[in-house]
């Protein structure tokens, strides 16, 4: 078995509601999302993509279309907090997603995974996901089996 990886980046805000600290306010980050595939080399000399595991390509309009457009840009807020009941609109911020969980690194990394073992091809399986909240902090989760 082979092991594939890409990074991608986006912008997102968000506000940890009923949080202790700065982070209860809304503030933005550029996430950086590193997507770690197995598979087994593709040996069909006939295939067009002979060679690889999985194509770059095919793995970023995965990532792209299930995660990166859905969040990037996004105001993100915890669905359970008093921030429903504002009308972002009057602000001219359209693009504001309610999580049913506090919008920390760690949550949005868990979505992420439920979002690509659904997504990725039947052979293709998902090793390993880090999401980076800023330069120097992470959260990481990695298969067990």
């Amino acid at each position: 078995m082979i092991t594939i990886t890409k990074e991608f980046t986006f912008e997102m805000a968000h506000a940890l509601w009923n949080y202790d600290g700065k982070c209860k306010n809304i503030h933005g980050h550029t996430y950086k999302l590193i997507v770690t595939v197995q598979g087994e080399i593709i040996t069909d000399k006939n295939s067009p993509k002979l060679g690889m595991v999985m194509d770059f390509g095919e793995l970023k309009r995965i990532v792209k279309e299930n995660i990166i457009d859905t969040h990037d840009h996004y105001l993100v807020l915890n669905g359970k907090s008093p921030h429903k009941d504002l009308n972002f609109s009057n602000y001219n911020i359209e693009l504001v997603q309610y999580k049913d969980y506090q919008p920390t690194c760690e949550n949005l990394l868990m979505e992420f995974v439920d979002i690509l073992k659904r997504n990725l091809p039947e052979n293709i399986r998902l090793v390993k996901l880090r999401l980076y909240e800023t330069p120097t902090s992470y959260a990481e989760w990695t298969e067990t089996n």
